[in-house]
């Protein structure tokens, strides 16, 4: 597409997005310095909606963009709506009074909505994703020991191991040591080929004990329901009812289905942005949704994903820079923890 039809089809999103108006030739005209004539404009319009990219709701005069106009301004974004200096600092000084994950993941989830004014989905640090800062063993009675287990994204796993004999504070001692060497700063998935053979190294008296916690810290390493995420704003979504053809009710029932929000936010590897616009989520309720989300993590890998879900009539440049700003401060509020 030549830049002139692509600045028309700009102008009609914006002032669709901002108006929830339909758009026409002459309004186009007057708000934007496009540099042709009102005809030219026309023309444009025309050669816009044959090939898909714009369509006539009912009998109005006006146009609004397709899910394929969508697509092809966000694909053309000269740039991503930057953050104020002061709404940087309002996501620092929200986001810097977390207490732990827990109360990072609550509050990134809570300022998402109120800055997108739209649903806002926060993934947990993925335990696959992770590594392992500490191991810490408490002797709580003769045959019971808690177990802790401490992410280098701030998540905190505790079990109770039931023992099959009295534990002496000096194999604990010593245990916690050692796996400590071994497993700190690996990553989940590495740490049991580490430490298995540890049990050999020990007393034989001792070896029931260290077999039993190193097969729950097994446990707590491939644990099954790991994937875990946040929402918040859903009441966002009535200021939007019109934005949806039918009903709101298809979008409400796939918000509660995890797995659904899950598979809408990809797989944590790809930390980079994604935007997916109508049609192209494949969950049918979301058709008249668009999703922008992108990883964070607490260095240079992504651990898990955040993003909002709204009505394809959204302001793309500027929620595309709210989720981007935001996660870029969790990631560095969890490499600081």
């Amino acid at each position: 597409m030549d830049e002139r039809k692509l600045a028309v089809l700009r102008a009609i999103v914006q002032d669709y997005v901002g108006t929830e108006e339909p758009v026409g030739s002459k309004a186009l005209v007057e708000r934007h310095n496009l540099g042709v004539s009102p005809a030219t404009v026309r023309n444009d319009m025309a050669t816009l909606e044959e090939d898909g990219y714009i369509q006539q709701p009912h009998t109005s005069a006006g146009r609004i963009p397709t899910d394929k106009g969508y697509r092809l301004f966000v694909d053309r974004l000269a740039e991503v709506k930057p953050m104020s200096p002061p709404e940087r600092r309002a996501i620092r000084h929200f986001l810097d009074g977390a207490v732990d994950l827990d109360d990072v993941v609550a509050r990134t989830v809570r300022l998402l909505a109120q800055l997108t004014r739209q649903v806002a989905v926060v993934q947990y640090p993925s335990l696959t994703r992770s590594t392992v800062r500490h191991v810490e063993l408490v002797l709580l009675a003769p045959t019971k020991i808690m177990l802790v287990l401490i992410t280098n994204t701030g998540r905190v796993e505790q079990r109770l191991v039931d023992c099959p004999s009295a534990v002496r504070e000096s194999t604990l001692a010593d245990l916690r040591v050692r796996l400590n060497a071994r497993a700190g700063g690996r990553r989940f998935p590495d740490v049991p080929a580490l430490v298995e053979d540890l049990p050999s190294s020990f007393e034989p008296a001792d070896r029931p004990v260290v077999t039993t916690v190193l097969s729950t810290l097994f446990e707590s390493l491939v644990e099954q329901n790991e994937e875990r995420i946040m929402l918040a704003g859903t009441a966002n979504l009535t200021r939007f009812g019109h934005d949806f053809p039918l009903t709101i009710q298809p979008v409400l029932e796939a918000l509660e289905e995890q797995v659904v929000l899950l598979r809408l936010l990809g797989e944590a590897a790809d930390g980079g942005m994604t935007v997916r616009i109508g049609r192209e989520n494949e969950y049918e309720g979301l058709n008249s949704t668009s999703v922008v989300s992108v990883g964070y993590g607490s260095g240079d890998e992504s651990v898990a994903k955040l993003g909002v879900i709204g009505p394809t009539r959204m302001d793309y440049p500027g929620t595309m820079g709210a989720v981007r700003a935001v996660a870029r401060y969790v990631g560095q509020i969890l490499a600081e923890s």
